[in-house]
């Protein structure tokens, strides 16, 4: 190997193994990209952690309690402990997603498990941090491991210390307070929309409808809000109404695939369409703020925290209302239900609010096309 070679081989595991330069602006730069970074690049991640432990371990809990055939018994039990609300697995899920968020080196991912398993089950005064304490302690544990990558020899030591030593105490120090806050104001979210269900019922249908088409992630908040019985139901209406909607209204433009992409998927592939035409958020929106109160009030529909900021992607909002409510109301009525509130009013209200809107020039053709579907 010539001199050259050497050189250019040493320059590219350089380039691999460098902490990355430092943003331009210093901290004021920083400041500013503070915001997306934490609050809708991680977020947004964070809330893939949560369906790929959480979230599709309820999903295989309702799937796997329609089938009685015993040797797929111990397959679903494992499934359902390992994937279960007090797992720290969910914790190191979350910790891996919010990890890749932040674009950080492969080490401080690897070493994000551990810390979002820590910041998921850390345990003070009878407080369990959760999800809050999972985000928060992988967001600092992975922006000080990241200063350190590259600057010795030792990097599979020290990365993975300076990961867990910090964000270990960002854990205790931090994760149950912020904790207990957060349940503070989802418990105030609760018992308002239990005191208040229509004004609530379009409050908080609309907020998260908005929320899901946002980058921010509606399950994330959620869950981290700890949102539950009628405001939990309003929830899943408000992300249906968004997610439904924009299925409906944008169905000329997209057609079958476009549906189904938002219908399943999210409203949030119209962010960049929203972007250039903000008018296209009003039929969505007017259709969760109807819907809101109906679930509130007509419906009485409930759902646990899990669920509500899912709405239909992967149908995760309407299986874990059903799990919710299957107990209180006959098997054909609860599913009548979650059809209209969830599919049908959506789809019917938002195109009707859209079309009317066309026909006034408000929204024109192609303002919700879709890229390649």
């Amino acid at each position: 190997m010539t001199t050259k070679d050497k050189q250019g081989g040493g320059s590219d595991a350089a380039a691999q193994t460098a902490a990355p330069e430092p943003p331009a602006g210093g901290f004021k730069g920083w400041l500013r990209r503070a915001p997306k970074r934490y609050f809708i690049d991680a977020m947004s991640q964070m809330a893939l952690g949560l369906f790929a432990s959480l979230l599709i371990g309820l999903i295989m809990q309702q799937v796997f309690s329609l089938v009685t055939w015993e040797p797929l018994q111990q397959l679903a039990d494992l499934i359902s402990s390992v994937t279960a609300a007090s797992s720290p697995v969910v914790g190191a899920a979350i910790g891996v997603a919010v990890a890749v968020g932040l674009k950080v080196k492969p080490l401080v991912i690897y070493s994000a498990a551990a810390v979002g398993a820590m910041g998921y089950s850390v345990n003070v005064d009878g407080v369990s941090a959760g999800p809050v304490g999972a985000f928060i302690a992988v967001i600092i544990a992975a922006e000080l491991a990241q200063l350190v990558v590259g600057k010795t020899k030792l990097d599979i030591i020290l990365v993975p210390s300076v990961a867990l030593i910090s964000g270990g105490a960002a854990a205790l120090l931090i994760g149950p307070t912020m904790a207990v806050f957060m349940r503070w104001l989802g418990e105030t979210v609760n018992t308002m929309t239990t005191l208040q269900p229509f004004w609530m019922g379009i409050g908080v249908s609309a907020v998260m409808s908005f929320t899901l088409f946002s980058p921010l992630s509606s399950a994330a908040l959620s869950i981290m809000l700890g949102l539950s019985g009628l405001a939990a139901g309003a929830a899943t209406a408000g992300c249906c109404a968004s997610m439904i909607g924009f299925a409906a209204c944008s169905f000329r433009e997209n057609r079958w695939g476009g549906a189904l992409a938002q219908g399943l998927g999210t409203s949030m592939l119209q962010v960049g369409n929203a972007v250039r035409h903000p008018i296209i958020l009003v039929p969505s929106t007017l259709a969760a703020a109807i819907v809101g109160p109906i679930s509130t009030l007509v419906f009485r529909m409930e759902n646990i925290a899990y669920g509500a900021g899912m709405g239909t992607s992967g149908l995760v909002g309407n299986i874990t209302t059903w799990a919710t409510m299957s107990g209180t109301r006959s098997g054909p009525v609860l599913l009548l239900q979650i059809i209209i509130l969830h599919f049908i009013l959506p789809a019917v209200l938002s195109l009707a609010i859209s079309e009317l809107m066309r026909k006034k020039g408000w929204i024109k053709q192609g303002w919700m096309k879709l890229g390649d579907i």
